[in-house]
């Protein structure tokens, strides 16, 4: 019986010799995506053409969406996250009647990625909103008693919303700046507390008094790949094929180290810790300037 040889793939007719090595490169990194990766590292570069030290551009906006209390845009390369604050009024908790509540929540709609699917919030939303909780808990950004308009009566409740509209990776460290940027841009009504009806009044006349933040937390997020490689702002293409990820959340007025978190199954080393913190007050020295929270 005779075999008939096997075909051999040929290259798309039409395309220039550019356009067939960028197709043959592309299909090598849908393949082989952590070999792709290990050629560019290999050359002291990653795919976008960043250093592993390398951070993308960032950009803040403020007051975009007029009918929030306070909202903000934030860009980290190609990542995009708006965030909004709602301000609404409600009964304090019974065993701690002068603190109000702060409850943040991220969104990582269908649209932002192939990777999110349509329906319940994927679980990758869950975890970053527990986490940022957890970083605007630890940093204690504003005191919770700030928001008490009348002891066990009546305090404000801020809703921190924030919606991922293009994910590109390191949603947590564009999250946070955007709902830090959106809670310093929050105005509140001046309120006050009616005994007599036992109702909170609102002045839509008097001006909007701002939040009392104490502390300006933001974080720097590394990846670490091969146990050994640290790269700064991972992206989309990168995060699925780190061993583990640092965050550094720091005060980004006093530099003080607020604390460090790791994810993944892998760990760091002693001294990739101390680097990724060494590297985090760096970026944002020399971020301080130009995004102004």
């Amino acid at each position: 019986m005779a075999y008939a040889a096997p075909i051999q793939p040929t290259a798309p007719t039409g395309l220039s010799p550019q356009e067939n090595e960028a197709l043959q490169a592309s299909i090598f990194q849908r393949l082989h995506p952590r070999a792709y990766l290990e050629r560019f590292l290999a050359e002291g570069f990653r795919p976008d053409g960043r250093t592993l030290e390398g951070w993308r551009d960032v950009s803040v906006n403020t007051g975009s969406i007029s009918t929030a209390d306070g909202s903000a845009l934030v860009r980290l390369g190609n990542t995009t996250v708006v965030c909004g604050v709602k301000a609404e009024i409600a009964e304090p908790e019974l065993d701690a009647g002068n603190r109000g509540f702060l409850v943040p929540n991220l969104d990582l709609p269908a649209m932002c990625s192939p990777r999110f699917k349509p329906g319940p919030p994927a679980d990758d939303a869950q975890v970053l909103s527990d986490r940022l909780n957890e970083a605007l808990i630890a940093s204690n950004i504003l005191p919770l008693e700030s928001l008490c308009i009348q002891p066990n009566k009546s305090v404000w409740v801020l809703y921190v919303d924030a919606t991922c509209i293009n994910y590109d990776g390191n949603a947590f460290d564009a999250t946070l700046l955007a709902m830090v940027a959106a809670l310093k841009n929050t105005r509140l009504p001046k309120t006050t507390y009616d005994e007599l009806t036992k109702r909170t009044i609102c002045s839509r006349k008097a001006e909007r008094i701002p939040l009392d933040i104490k502390r300006t937390p933001v974080s720097a997020s590394f990846g670490i790949f091969d146990s050994n490689r640290i790269l700064s702002d991972p992206t989309a293409f990168e995060e699925p094929l780190l061993d583990t990820t640092l965050t550094v959340l720091l005060d980004n007025s006093t530099r003080e180290l607020i604390s460090v978190s790791q994810f993944g199954l892998g760990s760091a080393s002693t001294d990739a810790l101390g680097s990724c913190i060494q590297a985090a007050k760096k970026r944002w020295g020399e971020s301080k300037d130009r995004i102004q929270l």
